[in-house]
């Protein structure tokens, strides 16, 4: 079957009003701003207010996303929310912003792959909307990782914020929008990073409270080393499918967990750093919205121009990767 192409047509994003910087974290538990940002690059992150929800986020990205398309929200066919801070186990957090949207006509649901999760999204709109099923669709990657971080944990604690990015995909011209996508997953290193409590295996209990099973846990040298090695393959595959050389990458999108691992793929696979965004700084990590917030960003500062061919890359928990190559 011939796909049509498609692309991307609107982007948004939403970071919450409340900044969290490592002068704070040193007040919370033992660390220091040298150790956070000569370890991970990261220098602030931004965090919801008690009354938001990752949906509360997720629709300031999509409302901005929106008008940028020049879409109204009773025109979307789709709505996929990549998340895995969802506001509630179900209904679905992309059913919750279809209404606070009113695209009453669109379908809905959430995709779980962690910091994988929007590049996963991508793949699955592209395909609904090439096949002719769907005319458009809002992609959404956002995440509340403040309300699954241990503060008390100065391992963790300092990595992750909030945030939401969301992108309008729809038909493009020919030799436009999205030329290849490479997914996969490592089952095995599921314990490597995981949140134990309160799914059907450990529902939630004065146990699991108590043994902080509702936090993000993390094997932190074993996913830097899948990260790395992973990055780069899955870097290499998409080019290799996209029929592309790295010397055809205008801009590099990866995902923002640690200015270390974005600096080990850089390296491998011989890339100059202004072709790379990087806002893991202002930022950390934001899961699922981390990709969509630096490809947002990079576009409204104008770093993309037409014509641009654009990579995006990301690893997350799962564990998971994807990766794919756009014309702009």
């Amino acid at each position: 079957m011939n796909l049509r192409p498609v692309g991307i047509i609107g982007t948004g994003m939403y970071v919450p009003e409340k900044v969290l910087t490592n002068a704070d974290l040193e007040k919370m538990v033992e660390t220091s701003d040298d150790w956070i940002v000569s370890r991970t690059g990261i220098r602030e992150r931004h965090i919801a207010a008690p009354e938001q929800a990752t949906s509360d986020l997720a629709y300031e990205a999509s409302v901005r996303a929106l008008e940028s398309a020049g879409l109204k929200p009773e025109e979307l066919d789709l709505i996929i929310v990549a998340t895995i801070t969802p506001d509630m186990a179900f209904p679905s957090t992309a059913c919750i912003l279809q209404e606070k949207l009113g695209a009453k006509k669109a379908a809905a649901f959430d995709l779980s792959a962690a910091c994988s999760g929007f590049v996963y999204s991508l793949a699955t709109a592209t395909n609904f909307i090439g096949s002719g099923m769907y005319g458009n669709a809002l992609v959404i990657g956002a995440d509340t990782l403040s309300r699954i971080t241990d503060y008390t944990d100065r391992n963790t604690c300092v990595l992750f914020g909030d945030g939401a990015g969301a992108v309008v995909l729809g038909p493009v011209p020919e030799g436009r929008g999205f030329k290849s996508f490479d997914l996969g997953a490592e089952g095995s290193g599921g314990p490597l990073l995981n949140l134990e409590g309160g799914g059907s295996r450990l529902p939630a209990s004065e146990e699991t409270v108590k043994g902080g099973k509702h936090f993000i846990y993390m094997n932190g040298r074993e996913v830097f080393k899948f990260a790395v090695r992973v990055m780069a393959s899955a870097t290499d595959e998409v080019l290799r499918k996209a029929g592309l050389s790295k010397e055809d990458i205008d801009l590099f999108v990866p995902h923002q967990a640690n200015i270390r691992i974005i600096q080990s793929a850089m390296q491998r696979l011989n890339l100059p750093e202004e072709k790379c965004v990087i806002n893991v700084d202002k930022y950390a990590n934001t899961s699922a919205a981390s990709i969509p917030l630096a490809l947002v960003e990079a576009a409204e500062a104008g770093r993309i121009q037409e014509g641009d061919t654009v990579l995006l890359v990301g690893f997350g928990g799962g564990l998971t990767w994807g990766a794919a190559t756009l014309v702009w």
